[in-house]
């Protein structure tokens, strides 16, 4: 692999948006996904089911280059916190399911961009909490942190849209959406 840059960068145009649309969840799988020359996601492994968790708010998700030059590493930290309202005992099962596993996560951004995190390692529940609040304005709810680190980047999903993370991907995986509850 050459570390050589091969692509310079002009100022772009300030035409983006900040925040988080939806999050899929996908149990983690060692079946590769299918990428293009550019490193996009093309296509999910066979039989792929997702679970849709839609966003309204304070959800985020920050990923963190860290590089060691006396070590010689670099690595992709990968943080998505999620603030989901409501207390049910249905997504209490799931946050401990969500805990015992390490599921692999789509990001669908405001912009239309969808991310692969965890794609070879997975993400794991590093932080909690299952909250009443303590006053009427408070959350009423979960605040979950998963955190992936992997060798690269989270990669893009080719194709995606504000409308349909998975516009661009063959063998689209079949998406389970939630409930009220």
């Amino acid at each position: 692999m050459s570390c050589n840059l091969s692509a310079g960068r002009n100022e772009v145009c300030k035409d983006s948006i900040g925040g988080l649309a939806g999050v899929y969840f996908l149990n983690y799988t060692t079946g590769s996904f299918t990428k293009n020359g550019s490193g996009e996601v093309t296509a999910f492994p066979s039989g792929s089911t997702v679970y849709y968790y839609q966003l309204k708010g304070t959800s985020a998700y920050t990923e963190t280059v860290n590089t060691s030059r006396e070590n010689g590493t670099t690595f992709f930290n990968q943080e998505l916190v999620l603030n989901l309202k409501k207390l049910t005992n249905e997504m209490t099962t799931q946050l401990k399911l969500m805990a015992y596993g390490r599921p692999q996560i789509v990001v669908h951004t405001m912009n239309g961009d969808a991310l692969l995190v965890g794609e070879m390692e997975g993400a794991d529940v590093t932080a909690g909490s299952i909250q009443t609040g303590a006053a009427m304005g408070d959350l009423y709810g979960y605040s979950i942190t998963f955190t992936g680190q992997e060798k690269l980047p989270a990669a893009f999903l080719s194709g995606s849209t504000q409308t349909n993370p998975f516009a661009g991907i063959g063998a689209n995986p079949v998406v389970v959406y939630g409930t009220n509850s």
